[in-house]
């Protein structure tokens, strides 16, 4: 076992990891950028080391400033958490080329899966179905890709084959606005991914977001943690998520499931991964791999009692998994809420120092937050500043639950998005279960309409 690992990010998910290692009785280094100075898994970390000032291309996605803390710390590994440069192979490879350990798959599997269309055909050989598209990257001539749009069916959607994080996408309903839009999405994928290649699909009209979260280690050995219903979106980032997903037919999910495993036995996977679907009239139909750890990994936890951090740090450092599918067991229903420092219906930003803050308790209620009372909110991150997540022996229960731990949650200072989640809660639709992707967007949209 490692003897010390630096934390490669930030916010909660920074504190969500240490107190893994803790646990485990592992030291860590924690990197932070000056705005990050002052909080709290800072403070609790045996070392920490100032990588840059705000911005994050000058500070967490400062790959030689990451590798020299690690360096001068002597950590052993390290972890990169999500967002920032999680699912950067590039990033993966410096790290084992300087003689530490990733803590996730290795660089040429994140090569492979973090590119859409090559994950795609990798999952269709693993027998996994993919919604309806072409297998290649979209050519330059705009009347060679206006007849693949042609061939597949409008509406279709362009996606950015390194995309990620609900970014580089974009539905387009008509062959006049093919041009266009492939043109901004091109622009975009070049800017924020730094690969301007394009695949196409049909635009399912009425799917669900459900996902698998799968464990593998370096001996071939894989299991799934059962699924995740991540349906309640707005532009395409996650808001409430839920496991077990409600209605789905046993053997369905359980075939697909089991299919997720096999492929990271194929592939030799290793560490933590999430296999991303679109569900419709009883299909799953694969969409991408998230080659690390997900916001909403708690809520799989909630329902297994397994720590997926901690299984993630025993992988890398070259334990065998131990668990056997068998094992599995799984225990009522989860659901997580994001609270987010935004406007609950316009959704702008609320940085800023929280004036008051007091976090919900009770049976079956999680908190994941590293935010505190007179804690500042920094301008130039995401908004997250933690997650309040309620278990129960039944969805219903689950949903009371949270619902009262929302009303006991105080945060000022700042705008969040917790009236938003109060809201759902008590939503006809989300209390049926299984509403589609689009569901909360169209919502929002009849708010703006009639204001």
């Amino acid at each position: 076992m490692f003897e010390k690992i630096l934390i490669a990010n930030r916010g909660e998910v920074a504190l969500r990891i240490q107190r893994a290692c803790r646990e485990l009785g592992i030291k860590t280094v924690v990197v932070h950028s000056e705005a990050d100075r002052d909080a709290k898994y800072v403070k609790l970390a045996d070392e920490s080391v100032c990588i840059g000032p705000p911005p994050s291309a000058q500070s967490y996605l400062n790959i030689p400033a990451i590798i020299s803390a690690a360096e001068v710390t002597d950590a052993e590994a390290i972890h990169p958490g999500w967002g920032f440069l999680a699912e950067n192979a590039d990033f993966a490879e410096r790290v084992e080329q300087s003689g530490f350990s990733f803590i996730g798959p290795k660089a040429e599997t994140i090569r492979l899966l973090g590119d859409k269309v090559s994950a795609k055909n990798a999952m269709k050989k693993a027998g996994l179905q993919v919604v309806p598209g072409v297998d290649e990257a979209l050519p330059q001539e705009p009347g060679e890709v206006a007849k693949i749009a042609r061939s597949i069916g409008y509406p279709v959607i362009i996606k950015a084959a390194g995309g990620g994080g609900g970014r580089g996408m974009r539905v387009v309903h008509t062959e006049a606005a093919l041009p266009t839009a492939v043109q901004i999405t091109r622009a975009e994928a070049q800017a924020s991914f730094g690969n301007p290649v394009l695949y196409m699909e049909k635009f399912l009209e009425d799917p669900r977001h459900i996902e698998f979260q799968v464990l593998a280690d370096k001996f071939r050995n894989a299991i799934h943690l059962g699924e995740r219903d991540c349906s309640m979106q707005r532009r395409h980032q996650k808001v409430i998520e839920e496991a077990p997903a409600p209605h789905l037919g046993e053997r369905g999910r359980t075939r697909v499931a089991e299919r997720c495993a096999d492929a990271c036995r194929k592939l030799g996977y290793e560490g933590a991964g999430t296999f991303e679907f679109l569900y419709e009239d009883g299909e799953f139909y694969f969409i991408e791999i998230n080659t690390r750890l997900q916001v909403e990994h708690p809520v799989t936890e909630m329902i297994t009692g397994m720590d997926i951090v901690q299984l993630q740090i025993r992988v890398a450092a070259g334990e065998k998994l131990g668990i056997r599918q068998r094992d599995v067991q799984f225990r009522g229903h989860a659901i997580e809420c994001r609270i987010n420092a935004e406007d609950p219906y316009r959704f702008t930003p609320s940085p800023g120092r929280i004036t008051s803050y007091h976090m919900p308790g009770g049976p079956g209620i999680r908190v994941d937050s590293h935010a505190y009372n007179g804690y500042f909110v920094p301008p130039h991150y995401d908004s997250l500043v933690g997650k309040i997540l309620a278990h129960g022996d039944t969805r219903e229960q689950a949903i009371a639950r949270l619902n009262i731990a929302l009303s006991e949650t105080v945060i000022e200072g700042i705008k969040t998005n917790i009236p938003l989640h109060q809201e759902l809660l008590q939503d006809a639709a989300f209390l049926r279960g299984g509403a589609s992707i689009h569901y909360l967007e169209e919502k929002l949209a009849k708010y703006a309409r009639e204001e």
